[in-house]
């Protein structure tokens, strides 16, 4: 049984997730995505765009300013490394996962009601968009509906149900992203036209081969963490997942230990590095692997955080789109950051320091807020005008 202290299971985690590596020098290339697609396994999409999409950011955390148009490419032309699918949520998956994932296409274990309802309802007229797909893809929702028969006394056919369809049938796998449009619609086509044929030649994994290989690949992923973290990582069931975890364990992949101060057993990833420093430096997406499982960043890092997007704007104690700061190996302050565009500028419309956050938060924090903005192409920081970190931070920011 292996006995780890925060500060040692914080540092593992780090490693896995690529913060241990120091950033590219040079331009960032397709070398270094790829080994980043590798290690984490997807990145996740969210359509909220007030600072930038979600898909680009955990790069930017790892390797600094970059071309996003790289990830477009991996996402859109061969050789593909990455097709969309429904990973932790949203995402863009690394191709190589593809077999694992097709178990929940078969299973439809995680279609909501919309999904099931229209095949249930209007199996012709699914087939109809599938076949339309097949002949004319790729195709947005917005062509599809174009093209699609207005009788309504035989399907009751409206624009929602053109885009039900074509969900049901991304879910099941029958189409998949071909890339998605400056408008950001998904732009369907027919796997055999998408994946690369090495995918394709792979053969299926079943239910049980599949969770093995999804949480090894998440225990990878993570470095360490507790069964709910392996699940999460993916979000599978408990009892599938409970099962690959003894399997892996068993075969020697996985060791069993604890973390002080946390009841929940973990498990270690048999090659985690466990690194004796960790100095990074990076802004996270809300929803970056380090952090999306809420209760484990807590334990590692002692960090709460959690998403104001949704609650109303007089009951937001951080703010609306707030980035929690990595310094050292430390979650050391958090910032709600907007992209205002048309002033060219990054505003910093708050800025807060945790307790243990050192003397030089404000300046490192000041020197990654400008690499940001550059990377976004805005010219400039505004200083904060709320927080506890303001003033500091207001006082490192170069005056524009």
């Amino acid at each position: 049984m292996i006995s780890l202290s925060p500060l040692q299971a914080r540092r593992i985690a780090l490693g896995a997730q690529g913060f241990t590596r120091s950033r590219p020098s040079g331009p960032v290339t397709s070398r270094h995505l790829n080994a980043a697609i590798a290690r984490l396994g997807f990145f996740q999409i969210d359509s909220v765009n007030v600072l930038q999409r979600a898909q680009y950011l955990p790069l930017f955390s790892r390797m600094g300013a970059y071309d996003v148009d790289l990830i477009h490419r991996a996402a859109g032309r061969a050789p593909r490394r990455l097709f969309e699918y429904w990973a932790h949520e949203a995402a863009l998956v690394d191709v190589n996962l593809w077999q694992a994932l097709q178990f929940r296409m078969e299973s439809g274990a995680r279609m909501w009601g919309n999904m099931a309802r229209i095949i249930e309802q209007k199996p012709d007229f699914v087939a109809w968009v599938l076949e339309e797909v097949r002949t004319n893809g790729p195709l947005t929702a917005r062509e599809v509906e174009h093209e699609a028969p207005r009788d309504n006394d035989n399907w009751g056919w409206n624009w929602s149900e053109v885009k039900m369809a074509l969900e049901y049938l991304f879910y099941k796998g029958e189409v998949t992203a071909a890339r998605r449009n400056s408008q950001f619609e998904r732009v369907y086509d027919l796997p055999e036209r998408v994946l690369p044929p090495h995918v394709r030649a792979q053969p299926p994994l079943d239910a049980e081969q599949a969770h093995v290989e999804l949480v090894r690949h998440a225990a990878a992923a993570l470095g360490v963490g507790s069964a709910q973290c392996l699940r999460d990582y993916f979000r599978l069931q408990p009892e599938p997942t409970a099962r690959a975890i003894s399997t892996l364990v068993d075969a020697g992949e996985l060791l069993p230990g604890t973390i002080a101060g946390w009841k929940r057993p973990v498990f270690l990833h048999a090659e985690a590095a466990r690194p004796r420093r960790v100095q990074a430096r990076a802004l996270l997406s809300p929803f970056d692997p380090l952090i999306f499982e809420r209760t484990r960043t807590e334990v590692l890092f002692d960090f709460r955080y959690r998403i104001e997007i949704y609650v109303p704007e007089h009951k937001r104690v951080h703010g609306y789109y707030v980035l929690p700061f990595l310094l050292g190996d430390r979650l050391v302050a958090r910032v709600d950051l907007k992209a205002d565009r048309a002033a060219g500028v990054l505003r910093v419309n708050s800025a807060w320091a945790e307790p243990h956050a050192p003397e030089s938060t404000a300046a490192e924090l000041a020197d990654e807020l400008a690499l940001m903005a550059g990377w976004l192409g805005l010219d400039s920081v505004s200083a904060p005008q709320r927080g506890d970190l303001a003033a500091d931070l207001s006082g490192a920011l170069p005056t524009p």
